[in-house]
């Protein structure tokens, strides 16, 4: 009853924080932090993967095109590491950092941001790489265009945002990776001393380097400038059907052929199904509303906060009741408003919600916030101790994928369902569709891609609550069906032996040996996420993934975790409790 109580009153307050939210809130901090002698650069979780910082002793702010050239330019002449930083920082693999050494230089982009040239005839839309996302969706709008895909969180800039891959969700057209719209880009490379330490190269797809450069992780040189393919405006309509999840391994292919932007949602723990259909329709169709996800409006730090501490003492007592509690109230209060889509920007009244492409696309309101309200924020900002949590997101290829959600299926029934409620407290398993593409590190067939969320503990030597699970889920994802990893998220695990599931790898190794020959964009963080390398493991490294155990010291056998193999997925290792060897 205890927990059933609380569970309710952290919907009341969420529903509350709902009915009062405004346009002013914190906004997250800045990424960057500088000192006299240091700059430190974090992720918008504040801790990254290795809870290792990550430095340069320098960062300079570029505005114009040369003057990135130039600062290449003078690191290249001084043999200087490179990283190119924003005013966002949501990779959470550690691609943005230079590595340990001193002879690093941080480029921001924050401040080259200025340029969007609109060409409404061709139907083109080019950029500065600094360009926010939601910055460029606005201009080309108010032309009467509309830029087809888009990832869900808009906190990225145009730059950044086909560096690592990043997509909503379709099989049509050019399908749901933001890179498969660019027909052109601008990258800055170094150069010898003849051409002044750096130059400037213009690709476009019929150059041999552009599929290398479409999703180049950062490391061929810095993308300055991104042309992308737009079309006349349009409007979608969005409707969520929550149902039985009995026949989803079935019906996925189906539904993302029906709907141009559909995707599913899937609350293991509560066997439902929602799924999203979401479809363009002709911009003289009536509806303002816009896409207000939930999960990134600002919210209130008390909630926040209240809703961390509540999962973090379930999670000490292995009160898996609480957590289910929890998992019920949030999936139903999700239902209850729409999961924040809103019919005439202000509140959800029914469906289906018809907006502008650009409205309802891709969404982050609680980016966009003002100082001087310092009671609401990001739900995860790290200044408030909020939501603390992994993010693992793998990309199946389409045949495979019904197997895959079946041994999840099978996993369940063994375990009981109410062992999974942990995801369902977050968002459940997001499956999205992106079709094959070019790009090197592109995926190379048409493509799922599974999300899901699920507690971290605020220190990396202590185990969660049915971490067996979710490790052998990762690993059924990764190891048995070859999924690949989403490049900005993970923990280290997903991306071993990650140059074998790229056919054309070697092609994109050739273009970095050819535009960075001194591997000034390199570091030994982007060699362990681009090469998968196993490393050396350490007491507990399975704690944080880090590594797969092959030992119980890689769990932690003093709490009662051990090694052992996986229930469907035998061939997996995890760290599971047992109760009868713990102290």
């Amino acid at each position: 009853m205890a927990d059933l109580c609380r569970g309710r009153h952290l919907v009341l307050l969420w529903v509350l924080a709902t009915l009062v939210t405004i346009s002013s809130a914190m906004p997250p901090p800045n990424p960057i932090k500088c000192d006299q002698t240091d700059c430190q650069l974090s992720n918008s979780y504040g801790i990254w993967g290795d809870r290792k910082i990550c430095h340069a002793p320098k960062i300079v702010y570029p505005t114009t095109e040369e003057e990135l050239r130039q600062e290449l330019a003078n690191a290249n002449k001084n043999n200087l590491k490179v990283k190119v930083v924003t005013r966002f920082s949501h990779t959470i693999p550690k691609l943005a950092c230079p590595g340990t050494g001193d002879a690093a230089v941080f480029i921001s982009t924050e401040k080259y941001d200025s340029t969007i040239n609109v060409d409404v005839e061709k139907r083109t839309a080019t950029a500065d790489g600094g360009v926010g996302l939601r910055k460029f969706i606005d201009t080309i709008e108010k032309a009467g265009l509309s830029l087809v895909a888009a990832p869900y969180w808009e906190g990225v800039t145009v730059a950044g945002v086909i560096s690592t891959g990043a997509h909503g969700s379709s099989w049509w057209g050019k399908g749901g990776a933001v890179h498969d719209h660019v027909i052109g880009l601008s990258l800055i490379v170094p150069a010898n001393e003849a051409d002044g330490y750096a130059k400037i190269i213009k690709l476009i797809p019929q150059n041999p380097l552009f599929n290398a450069a479409k999703v180049s992780l950062g490391l061929l040189g810095i993308i300055s400038k991104v042309t992308f393919q737009v079309e006349p405006a349009f409007k979608r309509s969005i409707t969520y059907n929550f149902t039985n999840d009995s026949d989803i391994e079935d019906e996925f292919m189906e539904h993302t052929r029906k709907n141009e932007f559909g995707d599913i949602q899937w609350y293991p723990s509560r066997h439902t199904a929602v799924y999203r259909y979401d479809n363009r329709v002709p911009l003289n169709t009536s509806g303002d509303g816009v896409n207000d996800f939930l999960g990134f409006q600002s919210n209130l730090i008390l909630l926040s906060k209240s809703v961390r501490a509540t999962e973090k003492g379930f999670e000490n007592t292995r009160n898996v009741g609480g957590k289910c509690t929890m998992a019920s109230s949030f999936v139903s209060y999700r239902k209850l408003i729409g999961n924040g889509l809103k019919n005439n920007k202000l509140i959800f009244t029914g469906y289906p919600v018809v907006g502008p492409q650009g409205k309802m696309q891709t969404s982050g309101s609680c980016l966009y916030s003002s100082p001087i309200d310092i009671t609401n924020t990001c739900a995860w900002d790290p200044r408030i101790y909020g939501l603390f949590f992994y993010e693992s997101t793998a990309k199946f290829p389409a045949s495979k994928f019904g197997d895959f959600i079946r041994d999840v299926k099978k996993l369940r029934d063994l375990v009981k369902p109410e062992n999974m409620c942990g995801v369902d407290i977050y968002n459940g398993f997001l499956f999205r569709f992106i079709k094959a593409s070019d790009a090197y590190l592109g995926q190379g067939e048409d493509s799922v891609v599974l999300d899901f969320n699920y507690y971290r503990a605020n220190d990396d030597l202590t185990p969660r609550l049915n971490q067996d699970i979710w490790e052998e889920i990762e690993q059924m994802a990764f190891v048995k069906y070859g999924a690949k990893p989403h490049w900005a998220k993970n923990r280290k695990v997903a991306f071993l032996d990650v140059q074998k599931k790229y056919p054309k790898f070697n092609k994109f190794i050739a273009a970095k040996n050819q535009l960075d020959p001194k591997n000034m964009f390199s570091s030994e963080w982007s060699d362990e996420i681009l090469f998968g390398k196993r490393t050396v493991k350490w007491d507990g490294c399975a704690l944080e993934g880090m590594c797969i155990c092959s030992e119980d010291r890689h769990c932690s056998p003093s709490k009662g975790y051990f090694c052992k193999p996986g229930l469907v997925y035998q061939e997996a290792r995890v760290c599971r409790f047992s109760s009868s060897s713990s102290s």
